[in-house]
């Protein structure tokens, strides 16, 4: 399994598509074996979930996302996390022990044309 998280300063950035970088967790056994951070090419909304699904993404923990969003992901069979902050490590770790609790108001209710949401 391939876990992604929205990446800043080894904490979870809120706000998926304007994210710089991808924090990568290789897992097998329900332990992380690899992590690596990637940059997004300057992508961002929805050519992110290609990006992703292109780097066999399984996962994907964040801050706030869009509905788009996450409909463009969860097409590409990728299962979104979305409200989490904090810690990038840590969140990954409590996603594999079941203990990732996620904020339900993860979306955010603007266009992302003009996005100046809570979650910038």
């Amino acid at each position: 399994m391939r876990i992604a998280v929205t990446y800043e300063n080894e904490s979870v950035f809120q706000h998926f598509g304007k994210t710089s970088q991808f924090k990568l967790y290789d897992i097998e056994n329900n332990e992380i074996k690899e992590s690596q951070v990637v940059g997004t090419e300057g992508l961002g909304h929805g050519a992110l979930a290609i990006l992703l699904s292109n780097m066999n993404v399984d996962v994907l923990i964040c801050g706030g996302i869009g509905r788009g969003a996450i409909m463009a992901l969860s097409g590409s069979n990728i299962n979104v996390v979305g409200g989490v902050t904090g810690d990038c490590d840590a969140a990954v770790k409590a996603y594999l022990a079941g203990t990732l609790t996620p904020d339900a108001e993860a979306t955010c209710g603007c266009s992302h044309d003009n996005c100046e949401c809570h979650h910038e």
